[in-house]
């Protein structure tokens, strides 16, 4: 008597700025998602300074995506020296000192996140360098590709149900649902996303993000 082996996990294309609370709140959600149904997220970098070149924006804003290369582009040094595979224990550790702990955006608070990793401290050097731009570029350029230039991060894609790449942008949520709400979530927005036509389901936020 055979045994059907189990299925694979579906792949879950994810693509994050360290700096985005609700990326953040989103990633935490897709932990969450792996632990319920058969998923295996992969990370993968974008960029909101990137996104936002050009634009018109107000001052504090403006003076946010200054900020917003140097994790970037450390995450995309790390990811270039060391393999794709680090992205999703630096983005945990980055986003645990600058959301959870209100660190500062700051060489030392990366510094501090790369030590945690067991990468080289010497990949805090890419946050003033432009080295890796055109590999950050382009990975922002993957991600956004697929759902285009007025939606930011987090942009997550997976397999559709006859081969097509199924890609959102979101889902934009606060408190991050746990155990079966987060695979409850998951299947709703899988079949919204896959709908032919379906575009947007949008209402006023009335809370930030919660880091508890």
């Amino acid at each position: 008597m055979s045994v059907d082996a189990p299925a694979a996990p579906v792949p879950a294309d994810f693509w994050f700025d360290p700096l985005c609370p609700w990326a953040w709140m989103a990633s935490r959600w897709m932990l969450e998602v792996e632990k319920e149904r058969p998923v295996a997220v992969k990370w993968h970098v974008m960029s909101l300074a990137v996104l936002n070149e050009g634009r018109d924006l107000p001052e504090q804003y403006a003076k946010l995506m200054e900020e917003a290369w140097g994790p970037v582009r450390v995450c995309i040094a790390a990811a270039k020296e060391h393999g794709d595979e680090v992205l999703g224990g630096l983005y945990t550790a980055l986003g645990t000192r600058f959301h959870n702990g209100g660190q500062l955006r700051d060489r030392a608070t990366v510094e501090s996140a790369l030590e945690e990793v067991g990468l080289p401290l010497s990949l805090a050097d890419a946050m003033e360098s432009n080295d890796h731009d055109e590999a950050l570029r382009a990975s922002h350029a993957e991600g956004i590709g697929l759902v285009g230039e007025d939606v930011g991060t987090p942009v997550i894609a997976v397999p559709g149900p006859t081969g097509e790449r199924v890609a959102f942008f979101g889902p934009v949520v606060t408190p991050t649902p746990r155990g079966d709400a987060a695979g409850r979530l998951w299947d709703g927005t899988l079949l919204v996303a896959s709908t032919p036509g379906f575009y947007e389901l949008k209402r006023t936020r009335t809370a930030g993000p919660s880091f508890e």
